[in-house]
């Protein structure tokens, strides 16, 4: 039931999609002219998307924010982004950015631009704002950290004690009530910044009502939300399990215990990469358990740790062999799930070196390579402890069947002392036997060396040190661009940043001795592409000043095709020389001849090489 519950609040309108957004088309084009100015500017996405309150932020040819409407979904499509536009927009280049959070919840932005009538003569780029504010980033991170750390730390104490059953579990609420405590409060910051880590802005606007209750309805939120109910049944459930630790039977114990450690779990999967891309259900399925495998074995260890440093070890050569077995298991789990998991990610092996997600994974495959030397360093001292436990039971005889009606004595002989009825001295001899200090079973049996109980847990201490890293890595790789998706998007129509512009750098020297006799050149072209270019260009001197000169003019040749030359019939526009109507009409390597003027005898023409994009 509480399973299907946390389903059913997180999944609601689930649906398959490619992890983290990639921008398919926007209408206007990115970098098209067109003549009329258009009523709404739209974007279409690979997946369905969140609209923010300023998902939208356009800029007019004057660098000044142009005001719009509000940010809808476009036909009621959750895959597009649309932004009604005023009436009358004046001529130039606008440009467009925006801010949405994808369906794995993680915020994806960009910008592009488009042009009224013809582009701007444009100075530089405009200034978009920040993509992300670094200190709600690291906050939020710094969280997720903390609530993986404690998550891992919860199940695992929780498993450690229900399934070990060590004689002696109060070294071990301290670290379980810790763990809980810190995964609460790590997921009230992550529900508190959550909004302002989509928008990109700073932390004082987690205080914000209106993003605050945005926040609640959304999937990511939900999860948390989510979380928190987990929490609260968790404490009951520990809180009960405690006061009633004699009445509750272990197989009740452990049912509720993994019921609320799967919808822990299932938190997670719900809200992050399993929950967009290929092969959904299979995906959640695979990180709920890989998460809490995870957890089952990393918090056991610290589980573990605890109580060789504080159990009086009698009960040691029972538990260590325990926790090993289920460690083993929980490392079989993990490989399989790991594979699972890398492949959907990672989508090729050549990724695995050429994008930063295949270089984070790579890292976490190193750390728990690590961690598996450390680990089976360990078996040998837990080998040792398990010995006297496994020859104790070795050196019971195994009872000897009787024939029906054999005489008790026959019995008692065939089984040896200690078999008979209460008072007799059989009972007599068989204490004798087993208080006998050379017995297999007698006292000393169950205890373990110092010396090896030392070594061991000085491995598991370097244990659990590696396995804190490896959660670091994994908290950056979750929230790192998958390769798979990062390829997709790479195949997609190269939106999402200003169109291309083209410096070259055109140094001349007219022999002369004055300032403006010799310098350089610096052209502009604008956005270098098929059709309408910009062009500008900026006289420095021989101080690398700038300079005034009588004339500047700049021609294009398409010398394969044998289309030019095309004057850019540049004027003079006090300081700079530009135009905005350059008709390249042919994508190729064209020649950009420069021609400076310095006097009315003394000039000099320089070519230049540049690339014209369709």
């Amino acid at each position: 039931m509480l399973l299907g519950t946390v389903l059913v609040l997180l999944l609601a309108g689930a649906a398959p999609a490619s992890a983290h957004a990639a921008l398919r088309s926007t209408d206007p084009d990115d970098g098209s002219v067109v003549q009329r100015a258009p009523r709404h500017v739209t974007l279409t996405f690979t997946e369905s998307v969140g609209l923010l309150d300023d998902s939208f932020r356009v800029f007019g040819p004057d660098q000044r924010r142009v005001h719009t409407g509000e940010a809808t979904h476009a036909d009621g499509r959750s895959d597009t982004a649309r932004i009604g536009l005023p009436g009358k927009l004046a001529e130039g280049t606008y440009t467009v950015a925006w801010r949405v959070v994808s369906a794995d919840s993680h915020p994806v932005s960009g910008a592009f631009s488009f042009s009224v009538g013809k582009r701007s003569a444009t100075t530089g780029q405009i200034d978009t704002g920040p993509t992300e504010d670094p200190l709600t980033r690291g906050l939020y991170d710094a969280a997720r950290y903390l609530a993986y750390l404690a998550a891992a730390l919860l199940v695992g104490t929780a498993a450690f004690a229900l399934l070990c059953r060590p004689a002696h579990t109060s070294p071990l609420r301290r670290p379980l009530v810790a763990a809980w405590w810190t995964l609460l409060g790590s997921t009230a910051v992550l529900l508190l910044l959550r909004a302002p880590y989509e928008a990109g802005t700073g932390p004082a606007a987690a205080f914000d009502a209106s993003a605050l209750g945005r926040t609640l309805t959304g999937r990511p939120g939900l999860a948390l939300l989510a979380r928190l109910l987990v929490l609260l049944l968790t404490a009951a459930f520990l809180i009960g399990l405690s006061r009633r630790r004699d009445t509750v039977k272990r197989p009740v114990a452990l049912a509720i215990g993994t019921a609320l450690a799967t919808a822990l779990a299932l938190t997670w999967a719900a809200a992050e990469h399993a929950s967009a891309g290929i092969q959904v259900p299979a995906a959640m399925t695979s990180s709920a358990v890989h998460l809490l495998a995870t957890g089952v074995w990393l918090g056991g260890l610290v589980a573990l740790l605890l109580t060789l440093r504080r159990s009086s070890g009698d009960d040691l050569v029972e538990v260590v062999p325990r926790f090993s077995r289920i460690a083993f298991a929980s490392v079989t789990v993990l490989a399989v799930t790991g594979l699972y998991q890398s492949w959907r990610g990672l989508g090729s092996l050549s990724a695995l070196s050429g994008t930063s997600y295949g270089r984070l994974l790579f890292a976490k495959l190193a750390g728990v390579a690590v961690l598996l030397l450390v680990a089976g360093y360990a078996r040998r001292w837990t080998a040792r402890i398990a010995a006297p436990a496994v020859a104790a039971r070795a050196a019971v005889p195994a009872p000897v069947p009787q024939p029906v009606g054999a005489p008790a004595g026959g019995r008692e002989a065939a089984e040896g002392p200690g078999t008979g009825e209460p008072g007799t001295s059989g009972e007599a001899e068989s204490r004798g036997e087993a208080e006998s200090p050379d017995s297999p079973a007698g006292p000393g049996a169950g205890s373990v060396d110092p010396g090896i109980r030392r070594r061991l847990r000085r491995s598991v201490l370097v244990e659990v040190a590696v396995a804190a890293v490896v959660l670091m890595i994994t908290t950056v790789l979750t929230g790192t661009l998958p390769s798979r998706a990062e390829a997709e998007a790479a195949q997609q129509a190269p939106v999402g940043a200003l169109p291309p512009t083209t410096e070259i750098t055109v140094p001349f020297d007219t022999g002369t001795d004055s300032v403006t006799g010799s310098g350089k050149v610096l052209v502009t072209l604008d956005p270098a592409r098929v059709g309408e270019n910009g062009v500008q260009a900026v006289v420095y001197g021989s101080d690398m000043g700038l300079v005034a000169v009588p004339e500047v003019r700049v021609t294009f040749t398409l010398p394969s095709r044998k289309v030019g030359p095309i004057d850019a019939e540049l004027a003079d526009r006090g300081g700079y020389w530009s135009t905005n109507s350059v008709n390249l009409p042919l994508a190729g390597n064209w020649t950009m001849k420069t021609t400076v003027r310095v006097s009315d005898v003394d000039q000099v023409s320089v070519e230049r090489r540049v690339r014209v994009e369709p």
